[in-house]
Protein backbone atom coordinates (compact mmCIF):
# COMPACT_ATOMS: atom_id res chain seq x y z
CA UNK A 1 0.00 0.00 0.00
CA UNK A 2 1.55 3.54 -0.99
CA UNK A 3 2.23 5.61 2.18
CA UNK A 4 -1.15 6.75 3.14
CA UNK A 5 -0.51 9.81 6.19
CA UNK A 6 1.94 10.51 8.42
CA UNK A 7 1.46 10.27 11.59
CA UNK A 8 2.37 13.76 13.42
CA UNK A 9 5.81 12.61 15.70
CA UNK A 10 7.59 10.35 12.54
CA UNK A 11 11.30 10.07 12.57
CA UNK A 12 13.08 9.06 10.18
CA UNK A 13 15.61 6.14 10.42
CA UNK A 14 18.32 5.65 7.72
CA UNK A 15 19.89 2.28 7.61
CA UNK A 16 24.05 1.91 7.45
CA UNK A 17 24.64 5.14 5.03
CA UNK A 18 28.16 4.35 5.98
CA UNK A 19 31.65 4.21 4.20
CA UNK A 20 32.54 1.03 4.50
CA UNK A 21 28.85 0.06 3.31
CA UNK A 22 28.01 2.51 0.38
CA UNK A 23 31.41 1.28 -1.22
CA UNK A 24 30.16 -2.26 -1.92
CA UNK A 25 28.68 -2.82 -5.06
CA UNK A 26 24.71 -2.85 -5.04
CA UNK A 27 21.48 -3.27 -6.92
CA UNK A 28 20.98 0.65 -7.71
CA UNK A 29 23.56 2.91 -8.11
CA UNK A 30 23.78 4.33 -4.33
CA UNK A 31 24.55 8.09 -5.57
CA UNK A 32 20.31 7.86 -6.08
CA UNK A 33 19.95 6.17 -3.23
CA UNK A 34 21.79 8.81 -0.73
CA UNK A 35 20.12 11.64 -2.56
CA UNK A 36 17.10 10.37 -1.64
CA UNK A 37 17.84 9.80 1.85
CA UNK A 38 19.19 13.23 1.98
CA UNK A 39 16.43 15.07 0.72
CA UNK A 40 14.18 13.11 3.74
CA UNK A 41 16.84 13.97 6.49
CA UNK A 42 16.99 17.88 5.02
CA UNK A 43 12.86 17.46 5.19
CA UNK A 44 12.57 16.09 8.62
CA UNK A 45 15.16 18.19 10.04
CA UNK A 46 13.25 21.26 8.79
CA UNK A 47 10.01 19.91 9.76
CA UNK A 48 11.51 19.48 13.64
CA UNK A 49 11.00 16.35 13.39
CA UNK A 50 13.72 13.54 14.87
CA UNK A 51 16.19 11.59 12.65
CA UNK A 52 18.28 8.91 13.81
CA UNK A 53 21.07 8.27 11.87
CA UNK A 54 22.04 4.37 12.12
CA UNK A 55 25.80 2.58 11.28
CA UNK A 56 26.67 -1.07 11.75
CA UNK A 57 30.38 -1.96 13.48
CA UNK A 58 29.70 -5.68 14.13
CA UNK A 59 27.52 -8.71 13.61
CA UNK A 60 25.72 -11.09 15.16
CA UNK A 61 27.13 -14.04 16.97
CA UNK A 62 25.51 -17.01 15.45
CA UNK A 63 26.20 -19.42 12.81
CA UNK A 64 24.63 -18.77 9.32
CA UNK A 65 25.36 -20.65 5.92
CA UNK A 66 26.35 -16.96 4.60
CA UNK A 67 27.78 -15.31 7.72
CA UNK A 68 29.79 -12.09 7.10
CA UNK A 69 31.68 -11.48 10.20
CA UNK A 70 32.68 -8.04 10.01
CA UNK A 71 36.18 -9.02 11.71
CA UNK A 72 38.73 -5.72 11.80
CA UNK A 73 37.61 -3.00 10.08
CA UNK A 74 39.98 -0.45 8.65
CA UNK A 75 39.68 2.92 9.37
CA UNK A 76 36.55 5.18 9.07
CA UNK A 77 34.62 1.79 7.53
CA UNK A 78 31.76 2.61 10.33
CA UNK A 79 31.46 6.41 9.83
CA UNK A 80 28.59 8.17 8.49
CA UNK A 81 28.60 9.47 5.31
CA UNK A 82 29.23 12.98 4.91
CA UNK A 83 25.88 13.72 2.34
CA UNK A 84 24.12 13.11 5.98
CA UNK A 85 25.26 16.24 7.13
CA UNK A 86 24.98 14.61 10.96
CA UNK A 87 23.55 17.45 13.41
CA UNK A 88 23.86 17.34 17.02
CA UNK A 89 20.09 16.60 17.45
CA UNK A 90 20.54 13.45 15.58
CA UNK A 91 20.20 10.22 17.47
CA UNK A 92 22.94 8.08 16.36
CA UNK A 93 22.28 4.23 16.92
CA UNK A 94 25.50 1.63 16.21
CA UNK A 95 24.02 -1.71 15.93
CA UNK A 96 26.08 -5.05 16.23
CA UNK A 97 23.11 -6.94 14.41
CA UNK A 98 20.96 -6.49 11.43
CA UNK A 99 18.35 -4.91 13.33
CA UNK A 100 18.63 -1.11 15.04
CA UNK A 101 16.08 -1.99 17.26
CA UNK A 102 18.00 -5.43 18.93
CA UNK A 103 20.62 -4.12 21.85
CA UNK A 104 20.53 -0.61 21.17
CA UNK A 105 18.32 2.37 22.55
CA UNK A 106 16.04 2.59 19.65
CA UNK A 107 13.07 2.07 21.11
CA UNK A 108 13.76 3.66 24.45
CA UNK A 109 14.50 6.97 22.40
CA UNK A 110 11.46 7.04 20.16
CA UNK A 111 9.36 6.38 22.63
CA UNK A 112 10.23 9.26 24.67
CA UNK A 113 9.97 11.39 21.84
CA UNK A 114 6.40 10.23 21.55
CA UNK A 115 7.07 8.58 18.55
CA UNK A 116 4.19 6.65 16.62
CA UNK A 117 5.74 5.88 12.97
CA UNK A 118 9.04 5.51 11.51
CA UNK A 119 10.16 6.25 7.86
CA UNK A 120 12.91 3.80 6.54
CA UNK A 121 15.39 4.13 4.20
CA UNK A 122 19.26 2.73 3.77
CA UNK A 123 21.34 -0.10 2.64
CA UNK A 124 20.63 -2.74 2.47
CA UNK A 125 16.55 -3.11 2.02
CA UNK A 126 17.04 -6.85 2.95
CA UNK A 127 19.53 -7.16 5.61
CA UNK A 128 19.52 -3.97 7.88
CA UNK A 129 15.81 -2.09 6.68
CA UNK A 130 13.53 -5.25 6.47
CA UNK A 131 15.09 -6.74 10.30
CA UNK A 132 14.43 -2.81 11.66
CA UNK A 133 10.74 -3.11 9.95
CA UNK A 134 10.04 -6.42 11.51
CA UNK A 135 11.05 -5.21 14.85
CA UNK A 136 9.18 -1.88 14.74
CA UNK A 137 6.07 -3.47 13.51
CA UNK A 138 6.08 -6.21 16.34
CA UNK A 139 6.73 -3.06 18.99
CA UNK A 140 3.55 -1.59 17.17
CA UNK A 141 5.13 1.62 15.89
CA UNK A 142 3.43 2.01 12.04
CA UNK A 143 6.17 1.94 9.36
CA UNK A 144 6.53 3.61 6.29
CA UNK A 145 9.51 2.44 3.38
CA UNK A 146 11.14 4.71 1.09
CA UNK A 147 12.00 2.25 -1.56
CA UNK A 148 13.63 4.54 -3.95
CA UNK A 149 16.38 5.72 -0.59
CA UNK A 150 17.67 1.82 -0.29
CA UNK A 151 19.10 -1.00 -2.02
CA UNK A 152 20.38 -3.92 -1.60
CA UNK A 153 23.87 -5.69 -2.40
CA UNK A 154 21.12 -8.66 -4.26
CA UNK A 155 18.28 -7.33 -6.54
CA UNK A 156 16.54 -10.30 -5.80
CA UNK A 157 16.52 -9.90 -2.26
CA UNK A 158 15.45 -6.17 -2.79
CA UNK A 159 12.71 -6.89 -5.23
CA UNK A 160 11.56 -9.25 -2.36
CA UNK A 161 11.43 -7.43 0.39
CA UNK A 162 9.85 -4.24 -1.06
CA UNK A 163 7.23 -6.30 -2.80
CA UNK A 164 6.64 -9.29 -0.74
CA UNK A 165 7.49 -8.54 2.41
CA UNK A 166 7.69 -4.59 3.19
CA UNK A 167 3.43 -4.53 2.37
CA UNK A 168 2.73 -7.01 5.18
CA UNK A 169 5.01 -4.81 7.75
CA UNK A 170 3.77 -1.34 6.89
CA UNK A 171 2.93 0.91 3.56
CA UNK A 172 5.30 2.09 1.12
CA UNK A 173 6.55 5.18 -1.05
CA UNK A 174 8.20 7.04 -3.31
CA UNK A 175 10.44 9.73 -1.61
CA UNK A 176 8.80 12.22 -3.28
CA UNK A 177 5.31 10.91 -2.05
CA UNK A 178 6.60 10.76 1.50
CA UNK A 179 8.02 14.19 0.99
CA UNK A 180 4.83 15.44 -0.13
CA UNK A 181 2.83 14.36 2.35
CA UNK A 182 5.61 16.25 5.15
CA UNK A 183 4.74 19.46 3.09
CA UNK A 184 0.96 18.74 3.14
CA UNK A 185 1.26 19.18 6.90
CA UNK A 186 1.89 22.67 6.77
CA UNK A 187 4.36 22.09 9.57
Amino acid sequence: MTVSTLDPKTALVVIDLQHGIVSLPTAHPITEVVRHAVALTDAFRSHGLPVVLVNVTGGAPGRAGQARKLGDLPAGWADLIAELKQQPQDHIVTKQTWGAFTNTDLEQHLRQLGVTQIVLAGVATSIGVESTARYAYELGFNVALAIDAMTDMNLDAHTNSVTRIFPRLGETGTTGEILDLLNARGV
